[in-house]
């Protein structure tokens, strides 16, 4: 099965979901890291992952390559985290047949109701639960 975290800035988000996957040791799992900048898509291969790529096109190239596409919900917002996500990066993932886990931890005006009492830990605990949850179908 192959996975792509996708994460800009510095990736810290990205790592924390590479790293909680390695968690899993699992040997059919390829989790492909995909960076809307070079030190987010460095920091991400450090952390864990199997192979990755930086870039508009390389995000927009993969997104329909995989299984599962995780990262923040900003991913999916034209123009947010201060820009890197491009209008084609946000379409490519949005329209992309892979299963797509959001996290709803960006600051891309967009807010999601009811989940204000969730600490980060707890959307990277149920993200580790839904990924076991889809290995075993």
């Amino acid at each position: 099965m192959k996975i792509a975290v996708i994460d800009g800035k510095g990736g810290g988000i990205g790592c924390q979901i590479v790293e909680r996957l390695k968690s899993l040791r699992k040997d059919d799992i390829e989790i492909i890291v995909l960076g809307t900048n070079s030190q987010a898509t460095a920091n991400m291969l450090k952390a864990g992952g199997n192979d990755g790529a930086t870039g508009e096109n390389a995000i927009v190239w993969m997104s329909n390559r995989v299984d599962i596409i995780i990262g923040p919900m900003a991913i999916i917002a034209a123009n947010s985290m201060m820009g890197e996500i491009s209008p084609k990066m946000a379409g490519a993932v949005a329209s992309s047949k892979a299963k797509k886990l959001l996290l709803p931890v960006s600051k891309c005006n967009f807010e999601i109701i009811g989940l204000e009492s969730y600490q980060l830990k707890q959307l990277f605990d149920e993200l580790l639960e839904k990924i076991k949850t889809i290995l075993e179908e």
